[in-house]
């Protein structure tokens, strides 16, 4: 309960801030591009129909833009600007004489982070499911030919959420441990960008977290053999360990 409540005062903190709508301007930008290009072409998600899904084929379609560019540098601005409230109110010490524990107040933190991110993915599938049924609606009078593949559409999107997940520790830790706000942001797209150019140069690519995204619009042989999600899942509690270990262990947590 006392880790509810947690969340609850760390999001209310969300509530209006440049975080909250970065979060939904983001996760509108693509499906508001995507249904203006619908409008302009006198084009519906049935021009996508054939041997697969139209739906799966315009989630690809949106999803390329989405896991190379937008979302990657979304969790680094997001993640950045969460994490950084306590700096620029100068409010650490306070928090740190709060009745919690270390523990409580990193993984709270990290709780909410998640949430922003997941907050997006509903936002991005709202978005694109508004995008590909208005235009029909509005130029044929009746629904989509091909049904919405549910099952397919949450895998995929877990699959996104899986591989950001190390970005998010990553970001985490380096916002934690630098003041200014321009260190993590710096960093973050610094490694975002180089990871990019390795994931077309680079068989090992897959070693940089931030290429996971990347990765998932390449061929399998670009990732070696390696199973970027199972190696996601083991990178984030590595990453957050060290994060919190470096955050537990820090002299001047002010």
């Amino acid at each position: 309960m006392q880790f509810i409540n947690g969340i609850r005062i760390e999001w209310l903190k969300t509530k209006r801030s440049a975080a909250s709508w970065l979060c939904l301007v983001g996760g509108f930008f693509l499906p508001l591009m995507s249904f203006i290009g619908f409008l302009k072409d006198h084009k519906t998600i049935d021009n996508f129909s054939g041997p697969v899904n139209s739906w799966l084929v315009y989630f690809v379609h949106l999803r390329e833009f989405l896991v190379i560019a937008l979302l990657p540098m979304g969790i680094i601005l997001v993640t950045s600007l969460i994490t950084q409230v306590e700096y620029r109110n100068n409010s650490w010490k306070l928090v740190h004489t709060l009745p919690r524990t270390w523990l409580h107040t990193f993984s709270t933190k990290l709780a909410v982070l998640l949430l922003m991110v997941f907050k997006f993915f509903i936002f991005f599938n709202a978005g694109m499911l508004l995008a590909a049924l208005l235009p029909v609606l509005l130029f044929e009078h009746r629904l989509p030919r091909d049904p919405v593949p549910v099952v397919a559409l949450l895998r995929a999107n877990l699959h996104i959420f899986i591989v950001c997940l190390p970005v998010i520790a990553l970001q985490y830790l380096f916002s934690l441990r630098f003041r200014n706000f321009l260190v993590p942001l710096g960093l973050g797209l610094l490694l975002w960008i180089g990871s990019l150019i390795l994931v077309q140069n680079w068989s090992y690519a897959w070693i940089s977290p931030y290429s996971y995204t990347g990765l998932l619009t390449q061929p399998k042989a670009n990732t070696a053999g390696i199973n970027i999600f199972a190696l996601a899942l083991v990178y984030f509690p590595a990453i957050t360990t060290i994060s919190f270990l470096l955050y537990y262990f820090k002299r001047d947590k002010s």
